[in-house]
């Protein structure tokens, strides 16, 4: 029995041929992309209690850039390298999700 929603492909891995059907829900998935380390996004989604770090600023290595309250714990952003603030995507008392992009560093 053939589901129209999926496309039969071939792979090969090592000298090996394979053929398997593809779902248009594989199809249709995000695409990987290679993280920036240059945008902080945040891990888990939450609310901005307080950001310590302004536009332009220059920061080192470990430093505090803002916090975040998610599941009722005050959640530090440290600064992941020396560098400097692009721009601050986030006001205090937003709540943001998952993979919001919060912060940019040059």
């Amino acid at each position: 029995m053939k589901d129209d929603n999926q496309e039969l492909v071939d792979f090969q891995i090592l000298s090996l041929k394979y053929k398997t059907r593809l779902t248009r829900k594989f199809k249709e998935r995000k695409k990987y992309e290679v993280p920036d380390p240059n945008k902080l996004k945040s891990v888990i989604p939450g609310t901005v209690v307080e950001i310590k770090a302004k536009k332009g600023q220059k920061l080192k290595e470990g430093d505090v850039i803002l916090l975040l309250e998610a599941m009722k714990m005050i959640n530090e952003i440290h600064m992941p390298f020396d560098g400097k603030i692009k721009k601050i995507h986030v006001e205090k008392g937003q709540r943001i999700s998952k993979n919001f992009l919060m912060v940019e560093i040059e």
